[in-house]
Parts: structure tokens; sequence; C-alpha cells
């Protein structure tokens, strides 16, 4: 088979295809005929080897796992000796290992049934940012219906499902976001648009939950556009030092919550079966919807990874296999 794979770390040059031997499943897992798989900002991390510290879990000098690729569509090939849930044929979403490949392995319990109204580029944007979204929102914020809410970051992958899933929720959404991305983000659903190139976040405690996927504003900023009682998610951030990106923000966040009325928690995006059966129930309705933004073929995944870090993507990026 066809796969992306990286000998070390570095810039999206590193990346190359090769012909690999088909992986076989375990008994709880399926293959899959990989159809799409997501591009987001954790292969980027793996690519590049950034933060440092990432390197003592995928490797201190090059790359543990050569083969990036987390989000996956596809069509069950072949079913494990113990699967229940899944049989050839069926066409699947969700997580797995190694997806930037013609075919891939995955647990059972780590995927849905596509729905049918999603193709399969769509279904490949969802398990990751969904999920995120889905967890900080429901789970950690615990969003309800009549709050407001603000996403910090809305134009992006994680940004434009925390819009849509914030209004399915019945919350007021202000998104927050750059001039190209304004009229996108509105298209999402919500309520109000901050253009951050013109205005700033308004500083009356307004909001009842952030979500900040941007990682670029003080703490002391965000508080104050923060209700007295509220919720601060921090989901995300590309800043911060090459050995510790963003963490230092949100350690400070952990230790300031606990002299604080208010809120201030960290979001980790890892997907777990009930959240991603969850969303799996709410795509299968109108209303949400994976907005994708672009498709590029395999073997052009290094343009990719480069069109992801530019800041001008709306929603998703997506590889496609050839038919």
């Amino acid at each position: 088979m066809k796969a992306v794979i990286h000998s070390q770390y570095g810039d999206p040059e590193v990346l190359h295809v090769a012909t690999l031997e088909r992986p076989v499943p375990r008994k709880h897992e399926v293959l899959i005929r990989v159809k799409a798989a997501g591009l987001d900002y954790g292969q980027w991390h793996l690519m590049s080897g950034k933060p440092y510290v990432m390197r003592l879990a995928t490797g201190l000098t090059k790359p543990k796992q050569r083969v990036l690729g987390k989000d996956v569509s596809g069509v069950v090939e072949a079913v494990g000796t113990e699967v229940t849930r899944f049989k050839v044929g069926d066409a699947v979403f969700g997580a797995a290992s190694r997806t930037f490949a013609e075919l891939t392995c995955a647990r059972e319990d780590e995927l849905c049934l596509k729905p049918e109204r999603l193709s399969f580029e769509q279904a490949a944007a969802s398990a990751i940012s969904g999920v995120t979204a889905l967890i900080g929102l429901r789970d950690v914020a615990k969003v309800r219906a009549g709050q407001s809410v603000c996403v910090i970051g809305a134009g992006g992958g994680v940004g434009s499902w925390a819009v849509q899933l914030a209004r399915h929720f019945g919350a007021r959404v202000t998104a927050v976001c750059s001039t190209s991305k304004v009229e996108f983000v509105r298209s999402l659903g919500a309520t109000s648009v901050i253009d951050y190139t013109q205005v700033q976040l308004p500083t009356d405690g307004r909001f009842d939950v952030i979500l900040d996927l941007a990682g670029n504003r003080p703490l002391r900023v965000l508080r104050k556009a923060l209700a007295p009682r509220g919720t601060l998610v921090l989901g995300g951030g590309e800043g911060g030092d090459r050995c510790f990106g963003g963490m230092g923000r949100t350690l400070r966040a952990a230790l300031w919550s606990m002299f604080l009325k208010q809120r201030l928690v960290m979001l980790l995006g890892f997907v777990k079966p009930e959240p991603l059966h969850a969303l799996a129930r709410i795509l299968g309705e109108p209303g949400v919807t994976p907005a994708v933004d672009r498709t590029f073929p395999l073997e052009e995944a290094a343009v990719g990874m480069r069109a992801l870090v530019s800041g001008q993507v709306r929603g998703k990026l997506v590889l496609h296999m050839a038919a």
C-alpha cells in the first residue's frame, strides 16, 4: 500500500510517499480501506517534533512512528476475530493511527458508522476536532441552553465545530476570528462575530463560557471577558517556546483557578468512544455539518501541511485517496 511517511522531524518537506506492507487487524480491530484522512495541528506537531518535550513520547532524535494521521473515514475491508459491531463493506469514520495511507487498522470502539448525509471527506474531518469541541463544551464547560458562549479561534478546525455545537446546545454564540473568516463563521450560525483585528474582547464579563482555541491572549484579558463564575476552557494555541509550547499559560491557569471563583481549565482532545458515538448521533440529523475547506490527494500531504499553518484555512483540511 502507499503511505505518507517521515523518517526525521522537520518541515513538510520531510514527508514523502512510500510503499509499505498491508497492516493486519488484531482481534478487536478492523482493517479500513481509507477514503479520506483529516489534517490537524496534532499531526503537524508529530511531523515537526515540536514542542521538544513531546519527543519524550514520540522519539528523541527521530519519530518512532513514521506514518502520520489520526482522523479517518473509509470502508471496512476485513475484521478481527472478536469484532462484533462492523462487517466488511461498512462505511465508517473515527480515530485510528497511521491514517495517511491507503489502508489502516482501528479499534472497533473508536469507530462509528458514517452518517449517510456526510461525504467521506466530511466524515474524515469529524472525529478529532468534533470530539474535542464536544468534550470542551458539553463535559468541561457544561454548556446549557441560554448561556453566552465565546469561541476564540472560531474559523479553525475545532472552532468551526465549537460554534455549531454550542448553537446545537442552545447557547448564544459569539465567534472571534480574523477579517477573512468573518462571513464563514457567521454562516456556521454564530449569533455575533468579533473581528479581532478591528475590535478587542469586551471587558464587561458577559460570557458564561469562553473556549479559547487560539492561545495567544493573556489570561488577564480573558478573565475580564468572563463572567464572575464563568468557565474558561483553554483548548489550543501554537505559541510559546520550542521546548514547552503553550503549556506555560495552561499551567498558570490551573494554578490561578485554585484561588478564583472563575474556572480556568485545560481541554485535552482525546477521542473516546462515548463522545464519538454522541457526535455521530448529532451528525445523523441536519444542523451540524463538518466544514471542509479543501482536500488534497495523498501525494500532496506536504502541500496540505503548509496550507494548515498558513492561517487562511476555514474549517478543516482533508487528504483524499485515489478512487
